[in-house]
């Protein structure tokens, strides 16, 4: 039985990924983005429930992603541009959603999780500048590894 088990490949686990600066801005995002559905879900608006829901689930899928080094195996996908174009399009919704939270609220469960669903906005908006800085499209790599050297 133990020569079954030494045959089956060991999941790695990236622990330096939650230490670094996109670790901890997903975090970050994380956890702003359940504040904002604890508040809505207390308000009991279901419209503002599911946006942060679901943005909570893709955010947690892309850091189990990066955690156990999936990228590197399905490289079917550009992952950091897919990350990229969900913290831009997530950015503008929250922003749009959280808007109309504050705007419009008659709870104060509204407000609040309007206004963390702003900061979440304002995460998402640092997260996707930081990862479309560092993709390379038109550059050779060993540029790209030259800028994130240095601002690093």
């Amino acid at each position: 039985m133990s020569e079954d088990q030494s045959k089956i490949p060991a999941m790695e686990v990236d622990t330096a990924f939650i230490k670094s600066k996109r670790g901890i801005l997903k975090v970050a995002e994380m956890v702003t983005l359940l504040v904002a559905f604890v508040c809505f879900a207390v308000a009991s608006t279901p419209k503002y429930i599911a946006a942060t829901v679901l943005e909570f689930l893709i955010t947690a899928l892309l850091v189990l992603l990066y955690i156990f080094k999936l990228n590197k195996r399905l490289t079917f996908f550009f992952w950091p541009l897919i990350d990229v174009l969900n913290s831009v399009f997530a950015a503008v919704y929250f922003i749009i959603l959280s808007l109309l939270a504050v705007s419009t609220y008659t709870v104060t469960g509204t407000l609040v999780g309007g206004i963390f669903g702003l900061i979440s906005a304002g995460v998402l908006c640092v997260d996707s500048y930081l990862l479309f800085r560092n993709i390379t499209l038109n550059r050779p790599r060993s540029e790209t590894q030259n800028q994130e050297t240095t601002t690093n």
